[in-house]
């Protein structure tokens, strides 16, 4: 037990210093702790997801919800309606492309039949908010790509995981109602988002009141578990219900509350105090999530290991195409575009759609399984090294032609500056 808790303790410091280092040399701090969590579990075997047992996968929902909540407090609602349209334009496209490109390779390599294949797809279709959002706000994107950057993760989110119930009613009830699923996935965003915002206002509203108990710093994170424990209770999307929860409560103003007499003397903004710990909180649970994650990975078979590796190659330069498509407004710049175009990881939400096959006794279930813990590691260590490689002139230079754009910005990486002798 000692032992444990001192391992605990010295990932945190472990973690900090990771974080110094994407800073200064662009190696991403998610790459190395899910690599410290693969060595951990499938390599030395000193841990597995059993040990874990329900704690384990809690603390994966937990660290999803609180990554957008968090990320929904930096979101200026400003910036955020000038992205809908290119947020709209890149989620759905990059969906249903990485979709349908996966599930004819799960069909034409892995000998899936078509549902099953259609399965791997949608399961592998959207982007990792657990992966996005910490390496978008580490790379301090301009406004309006780090907002698309966001909103796609969490609309992918919800795409996959509607998508995916859908298919399993589809094959295990035969029930294959399209305008149900439509109406599913329209009412999981549109309610979910309500829900939140509506919740961001209420809790406004008493806010000033809490703060008169002592030691309540974490209310506000009790209070965004609450809505999302209650949307996903209700069957909407508790993910995007944290989020425009986060966006309300630091863009209230243009909802025209401090407007309305006397109600704006009720209303208690979150202050600069609460913001730092949200971060932090997302730095402590963003450490141990990808740690968990990497014990998490299953090596299969060598097949879906190969596999894999050509759906992510396939699935980034679709999306390289796309972007080079959506992003041709000359405000987006180079980096911008070319990070945006690197971002398709996929973590969370898949590695937990990926079990479900088997639990229905799916036929292939255990390749979907298998394939896609291999398209999370790889489609992870991709962006990562992509991340890496940009500030290179011969790699900048690359993407300018690909993607259409003029050179000039660089991806910085500030210098060591050593310290001063005594």
């Amino acid at each position: 037990m000692s032992t444990t808790v001192l391992v605990i303790g010295l990932m945190v410091f472990f973690a900090h210093f990771l974080s110094l280092q994407f800073s200064r040399t662009n190696i991403p701090d998610v790459l190395v702790l899910m690599l410290i969590g693969i060595l951990l579990g499938p390599v030395l075997g000193i841990v597995s997801p059993g040990d874990f047992g329900k704690v384990g996968s809690l603390l994966a929902t937990i660290a999803l919800v609180v990554i957008l909540f968090e990320s929904g407090t930096s979101l200026n609602l400003d910036v955020l309606g000038e992205s809908l349209g290119t947020t709209g334009l890149l989620s759905v496209a990059c969906f249903i492309l990485t979709t349908a490109v996966v599930s004819a390779i799960g069909m034409s390599m892995l000998g899936l039949d078509g549902l099953p294949a259609l399965l791997l797809g949608l399961t592998l279709g959207g982007t990792s908010s657990a992966v996005v959002i910490p390496m978008v706000g580490a790379l301090k994107l301009s406004d309006k790509p780090a907002t698309v950057l966001v909103l796609e993760s969490a609309l992918t989110d919800v795409l996959c995981i509607v998508g995916v119930f859908a298919m399993l009613q589809i094959m295990t009830q035969g029930d294959v109602a399209a305008g149900k699923v439509v109406g599913g996935v329209m009412a999981a965003l549109v309610f979910a988002a309500v829900f939140g915002v509506v919740g961001g206002i209420g809790w406004l509203l008493v806010l000033g009141k809490v703060r008169d108990f002592p030691n309540t710093i974490s209310s506000t994170l009790a209070y965004v578990f609450i809505v999302y424990g209650a949307t996903e209770a209700l069957g909407f999307s508790g993910a995007i219900a944290a989020l425009a929860l986060g966006i309300t409560l630091t863009n209230f103003q243009k909802f025209g509350l401090h407007r309305i007499p006397n109600l704006d003397k009720n209303i208690e903004p979150l202050n600069e105090v609460d913001l730092i710990f949200y971060r932090e909180a997302v730095f402590l649970l963003k450490t141990y999530f990808f740690v968990y994650l990497g014990i998490s990975i299953h090596f299969g078979a060598v097949l879906p290991a190969t596999v894999a590796v050509v759906m992510v190659l396939l699935v980034y330069a679709l999306r390289l195409l796309l972007t080079r498509v959506v992003f041709r407004d000359p405000t987006y710049t180079l980096r911008d575009t070319a990070v945006t175009s690197m971002m398709a990881p996929k973590g969370l939400a898949a590695a937990v759609l990926a079990a479900l096959p088997l639990q229905y006794g799916i036929a292939g279930g255990e390749t979907i399984r298998d394939t896609t813990y291999m398209v999370v590691l790889f489609s992870i260590s991709l962006t990562a090294l992509l991340v890496m490689a940009y500030p290179a002139p011969a790699v900048r230079s690359l993407y300018s032609r690909l993607l259409g754009k003029a050179p000039g910005d660089t991806l910085k990486v500030p210098a060591f500056v050593p310290p001063p002798e005594a």
